[in-house]
Formats: structure tokens, sequence, C-alpha cells
């Protein structure tokens, strides 16, 4: 049996390979689940699964775990260390799905003790790709994506040679404004922003798919991934959401990834490489379907597309200074103090104002130094929203 532990169990991705590795009871262990404040499905969970332990990052419901959990055998934990241990609990595969910075350490945690990681955790490899790859390095494991669009371009590259690689075009469904106009999109609120037309997603990613941030984000994560040369990166609305990615080979061929908008496919995918087996997911009747659409991913639209291209053009820790002025302000979105439009405007102010000051983007690329602009980043956009308020 394969020992598997699942970081981020009860948000959409973790739901999902939760449902796979479900149907297939005699081929895994579970080792650990970590969750947030959704206690009761995180213990249901680990006694469904005979879990050995399970962890809430939130240490004030620890209690509340323990209660839950109460006579299974199951060890309960809390905090951020507990959610480490977690990753470092020795498993074969390991789910990472964590939503945010938060996904980083225990990540990290997961690729020293030699495990295969499955990332849906975009955060890491756009704060700390090189050193989450170093790492793997060191401890002789592996990283698969579990984005969709970088599955369906490592897929696509299998049996293939890098460097006939032309392009890379991963596709954008546009979110829930792709047909509403700079006025509507300034007025947005939250509950708008957090209804997708095409996925099943948390909250966060569903409206930063209506920003292109969650975009902006995989392109720096292709780069990150595959060594891809940005100017060869691509980004295209598809509104249909059935194309994932296409790559591009200097013969002219285009290898597309097609499927369903169901993830089941990319996790299903990952936890069962290098084998392709039968997955539950829709088989597309492409006459039913009729056709495929694209636009344009205008930048000027789009604004976090322009920004995510000038951190790959600055490098270093460019990146995580991107991620953490946008999680900053999509919690200002969410709060009401900034409008939809504003959080681009943040973003960018943040990574200039970080910039101008030596030794934060070019510093050594550690953990520690990681965490430190991550945390001066957070200041910085908090700081920009408090005067846009006064």
């Amino acid at each position: 049996m394969r020992r598997v532990s699942i970081l981020g169990a009860t948000g959409s991705i973790g739901q999902n390979t939760i449902d796979l590795i479900g149907r297939e009871p005699d081929r895994f262990a579970v080792a650990a689940l970590t969750g947030g404040r959704n206690i009761a499905q995180l213990a249901s969970d680990a006694k469904a699964l005979r879990a050995e332990v399970a962890v809430t990052c939130h240490e004030d419901l620890l209690p509340d775990l323990r209660y839950a959990l109460q006579g299974t055998g199951i060890e309960a934990a809390a905090g951020d260390t507990a959610i480490a241990e977690a990753g470092a609990r020795p498993a074969d595969w390991v789910m990472s799905s964590i939503v945010g910075a938060a996904g980083l350490m225990p990540g990290v945690a997961a690729l020293d003790q030699g495990a295969t990681l499955a990332l849906a955790n975009k955060e890491s490899m756009v704060c700390a790709g090189a050193l989450m790859k170093q790492r793997a390095r060191a401890g002789g494991a592996t990283i698969l994506p579990v984005d969709s669009e970088h599955s369906a371009v490592f897929q696509a590259l299998i049996g293939e040679d890098i460097a006939a690689v032309e392009r890379v075009i991963i596709t954008a469904s546009g979110g829930a404004f792709r047909d509403w106009s700079p006025e509507q999109m300034a007025a947005a609120t939250p509950e708008q922003a957090a209804t997708h037309p095409n996925w099943d997603m948390g909250q966060r990613i569903t409206i930063d798919s209506a920003s292109l941030f969650n975009k902006a984000m995989e392109l720096i994560e292709t780069r990150e991934f595959f060594d891809i040369d940005p100017a060869r990166i691509e980004a295209v609305i598809h509104p249909e959401s059935m194309i994932h990615a296409m790559v591009g080979f200097g013969d002219g061929a285009l290898m597309a990834h097609v499927g369903p908008p169901d993830m089941r496919h990319a996790i299903g995918f990952a936890l069962n490489w290098p084998e392709r087996r039968a997955l539950p997911v829709e088989r597309l009747d492409f006459v039913k379907l009729g056709q495929f659409t694209f636009r344009e991913a205008d930048p000027a639209r789009y604004p976090a597309l322009r920004l995510a291209r000038e951190v790959m053009e600055a490098g270093g820790l460019s990146g995580a200074v991107f991620n953490a002025a946008k999680e900053t302000a999509l919690d200002g979105f969410l709060d009401r103090r900034i409008g939809f439009l504003d959080m681009a405007r943040i973003v960018e102010e943040t990574l200039v104002a970080i910039s101008a000051s030596p030794g934060h983007i070019d510093a050594e690329f550690t953990l520690d130094n990681v965490r430190a602009v991550d945390h001066l980043a957070r200041q910085t956009a908090a700081g920009l929203m408090a005067q846009q308020n006064k």
C-alpha cells in the first residue's frame, strides 16, 4: 500500500483527492490529513480514511478536534508547527493543497523526507521555485504539478525534448467577469467575484480567477516548473475550459491537452503517476461541444498578467513579494476596504516600493529570506491600503 498525506484536506482539491483515494481503499494508507476551521469535515475524513493524525492550523480548535476524534485512536494536533510535522511524516505521496504561502513550509518538509509532492499550492513555486527544486534534488523527491494547466503541460511533454519546445500556451476561463465592462468590474462585490462559470473551487482562488491573478501566478509557475523562457509562455482566454494547455514545438505542431473542467483528472494523474489509470471523470462528446473559442488575455484589462511578466524579468525574491501583496490585497477586497480593480494597483505599488530598497528582492534565496520578504510585502501592502482609506 502507498502511504499518502493530504495537506489542505478540507478544501476543494483535498476533497477531490479524498474522493479518489476513497474509491480504492486497498491501495492507500493515510498518514496525515490537515485542514482549517472545518473540524467536522476533517474529523469525518480522518475517521473514514483511518488516518494516523489529523491537524488543524488553528490552535484554538484543538479541543474540538480532539473531542471529534475521541475513541478513534487518531492523533489530533494543531498549529503551524504541527502542520509542518504532518508534511514531514513519512509518506510516499503528499498532496500539497493548502491555500497561500502557508503551504510552503509543509511542502518543503515533504520534499526533505523524499516524498512525491503533488503540488496544487502554486504559491510555493511562485515564492520559492528555485528553493523547492533544490530541496527536491537534495531529498531525492519528485514534484508533480496538480494545477490543471501545468499537469497538461507535463503530460504533453512526456517523451519530448524540452529543447524542441517553441511555446507553451496556458488557458484561462476569464472567470466571473470575462464579459463585464471595466466600470462594472470596478463596482464588483466579493460575492460576485466568487462565482465561477466553469470550475468548482474555493473562494480565494475563484476571485483570483476573476482578476486573472490566478493566471498570473500560473505564468510564473510555468517558468519555474519547466524552465521555459518567459517570452515563450502565453496565456489566452478559453471560455469553455476544455483545453487546459497547449505545447508548441519547433516543427509547428501543437499538443493540446483536452478534458472536462474536473480537478480529479490532474489529481488522479499525479496520484497514479507514472501509471495512467481510469478516473471517474466525464468523457467529452465533441459533437455536443460544437466548438472551442479563444480571446486575447489583454494585459490592459488584466494588469496581473503584466505584473507577472515583470516579476519573471526581475527574478530573485520578487515572486514572494508578488504573492504576499496579492494575498494581502485580496484580504482587503474581501473585507471591502478596497475595490476589485484596486488589488492590482496595491500589488504593483508594493513591488515598486520593495524593489526600490536594496537587499530584499536580491537577497540570497533561503527560506528565512523568503519568509522575511513575505512579511515585509504584507506590511507594505497593508500600509498602502490604509493610506487609501484615510
